[in-house]
């Protein structure tokens, strides 16, 4: 992994085979230290701008040679966009964007500008960790499988941010370290999303999780199929039914406030480890993306890293249902009834809908045995929420304003997400002439649906839900985004604990 941090020098003079500089566009003359290095190049960045060939759009990138004017061999000048279009989440994108080039381009050791920091306006910290998120994420590549790499070799191995005031180089390193502990979390989970279904089963998610939790000094325990049983856990048991892997109800816990064990937040992930829909079986047509079903799961244990590391002043459960659904003489039948851990019957009406059922049980034993005052779920739960939103945004439901409020986290993350309502009339669609509940309704409004039937089993606590079905794969590569697993929401979860620890 990229080495990222901040040192005191003059760029000018730095010692490695590239310099990166930055320029915002419609800049004609630049200046501060990309001024400096355009200097030591005779004006080679200038000419290039008033020639055309470097107009600072967003994301672009202009190698120029030295030829021996500068110890390094190559300077990068990378765009920024429009002034008073710049963000924090520019920085993210364009860093990502940045570090793929150089090792696209062989580059080992490289140094940088702290992008945003001057005529942008951000704060040293802010900057620092954006660039680290960016860089380490947009680098990230899962080779586990590849038992030839014809890029193997070409890695970045170095990237430092050079500073010339010391006074900010403190809050420089700061920001790039909590960017380094948010981004090495988010490839946790992207990790466990992108593993293949027969590597990724229940007990080995459950592994991960103990071994996550070893690192970092969480509380783990792993609830098996008899202690379900125990508990009336119907609901899971249902959907675990027709496999043969055992399933495994994960609990991680971070006590960052123990005088105060009502100062809480549950993060409830659907770890759904290969979805078939059950006997109301999947089209074959993109099957293999539900392996990636257990997405919400990921991000709760990578989440749960992070909030360890970083240690806001709040108690957090991490709890992950992992399970896998199966067709056999053993599933459940849609017609089925079963029973939820706090006695509420449900209709099956559709097997295919079983996120929703691990979360019911999931979301209960997080209220009713961890104590949960608050609890965010978070699911790749419906496709409704794909057609809704596409793949730009998750969706955010719930029937406490204070938790959907995690939008508010999210605008700091550059996670996208989007409120839908729940207005009373769309829980009639899950009314069951036979049960409490049926897991689901019309076509209509099903990602809403979904989230009344969850909320049916939230009862008693601040309540909001997660829908990343759109959001949790990259189809291609992308600023800090790589085709694959996309780890969101593990930073929006974390900065939601720490705005919730900081709360009054």
């Amino acid at each position: 992994m990229v080495t990222v941090k901040a040192i005191a020098g003059n760029i000018v003079e730095a010692d490695v085979d590239t310099i990166v500089v930055n320029l915002f566009e419609g800049v004609t003359t630049p200046s501060g230290g990309t001024g400096a290095v355009d200097k030591a190049l005779d004006g080679a960045i200038s000419s290039l701008i008033a020639d055309g060939e470097i107009k600072g759009k967003v994301s672009e990138v202009t190698r120029i040679h030295t030829f021996g004017k500068l110890t390094a061999k190559r300077v990068v000048v990378l765009g920024l966009g429009k002034v008073d279009q710049f963000s924090v989440d520019i920085v993210r994108m364009v860093s990502g964007d940045l570090a793929r080039y150089l090792r696209r381009i062989g580059a080992k050791r490289a140094v940088t500008l702290a992008h945003g920091a001057g005529i942008g306006g951000l704060a040293p910290d802010v900057s620092g960790q954006a660039i680290a998120e960016g860089a380490i994420l947009g680098l990230y590549r899962f080779r586990n499988y590849r038992k030839q790499d014809d890029e193997a070799d070409k890695e970045l191995e170095e990237l430092h941010v050079v500073e010339q005031e010391q006074s900010k180089l403190d809050a420089l390193n700061a920001g790039i370290s909590v960017g380094q502990t948010l981004a090495e979390s988010t490839i946790i989970s992207r990790n466990l999303v992108n593993e293949p279904a027969n590597v990724m089963t229940p007990i080995r998610m459950a592994e991960i999780a103990q071994e996550v939790a070893s690192e970092v000094g969480l509380g783990y325990k792993a609830l098996v199929r008899e202690d379900m049983v125990q508990k009336g856990m119907g609901a899971i048991l249902a959907v675990t039914a027709g496999s043969a892997q055992e399933p495994r109800l994960i609990i991680l816990e971070y006590k960052g406030d123990p005088g105060h064990p009502d100062n809480n937040l549950a993060l409830v992930g659907k770890g759904i480890t290969f979805d078939t829909g059950g006997i109301s079986i999947k089209p074959s047509a993109n099957m293999w993306e539900m392996k990636g079903d257990m997405a919400g799961g990921a991000s709760v244990i990578g989440a749960m890293r992070a909030i360890a590391i970083l240690k806001p002043k709040l108690n957090v459960f991490g709890v992950v249902p992992a399970v896998e659904n199966m067709p056999s003489g053993t599933a459940q039948r849609p017609g089925d009834i079963i029973r939820a851990m706090n006695g509420k019957s449900i209709e099956v009406d559709n097997t295919d809908a079983e996120g929703r059922l691990v979360l019911a049980d999931a979301i209960c034993y997080a209220k009713e045995d961890l104590g949960a005052r608050r609890v965010v779920d978070i699911a790749t739960l419906t496709g409704a929420m794909v057609t809704a939103l596409g793949h730009v945004a998750s969706g955010v439901m719930g029937k406490s304003q204070s938790m959907v409020d995690v939008l508010q986290a999210s605008k700091a993350t550059g996670e996208k997400m989007w409120q839908l309502p729940m207005f009373d009339e769309y829980r009639e669609q899950i009314k069951s002439d036979w049960a409490d509940v049926k897991n689901t309704g019309v076509r209509g409004a099903g990602s809403i649906t979904a989230a009344f039937f969850i909320s049916e089993f939230a009862e008693g606590a601040d309540w909001a839900h997660l829908d990343i079905a759109g959001t949790f794969l990259s189809d291609k590569d992308r600023g800090h985004l790589v085709k694959g697993a996309s780890g969101i929401p593990v930073r929006t979860l974390v900065k939601l604990a720490q705005d919730l620890a900081t709360a009054k």
